[in-house]
């Protein structure tokens, strides 16, 4: 947890395990260690899906007081992700936003935007420019 970053953080949420560890080692080579990075993927067991708590996990390691810019892959993370942000509680919860992009284009785009200094409404933003 750093919670004092400068930069927004970045939580990749995916049913596999290995797409969120792709994904995220992807972000890391593109912009380093200057953004707040975590991901969890996978159910609690280990096989395909989500849980809240270990989303809520991935939060805090990527905690940053800029924000956390939350990207998921189906439906079920996205539910998932809303219960770990209302696990969160408030005034946290109200700096971690879902963004509705791609998983691994969107957090990369992000993550490179956040690693410019930007506030979380422009790196979601930035994020949600790659929607149809």
């Amino acid at each position: 947890m750093n919670p004092k970053s400068a930069n927004v953080g970045i939580v990749i949420v995916s049913h596999s395990p290995l797409v969120a560890e792709g994904a995220a080692d992807m972000v890391r080579q593109m912009v380093g260690d200057c953004v707040p990075l975590a991901w969890s993927g996978g159910n609690a067991e280990g096989g395909l899906g989500t849980h809240a708590a270990g989303i809520l996990a991935a939060i805090e390691r990527a905690w940053s007081d800029a924000g956390v810019a939350v990207f998921v892959d189906l439906g079920g993370a996205e539910t998932n992700s809303e219960m770990a942000i209302e696990m969160l509680g408030e005034p946290r919860s109200g700096r971690v936003i879902i963004c509705d992009a791609p998983l691994v284009e969107g957090a990369v785009m992000a993550a490179a935007e956040a690693s410019g200094g930007a506030v979380l409404a422009r790196v979601v933003a930035t994020a949600e420019e790659l929607s149809p």
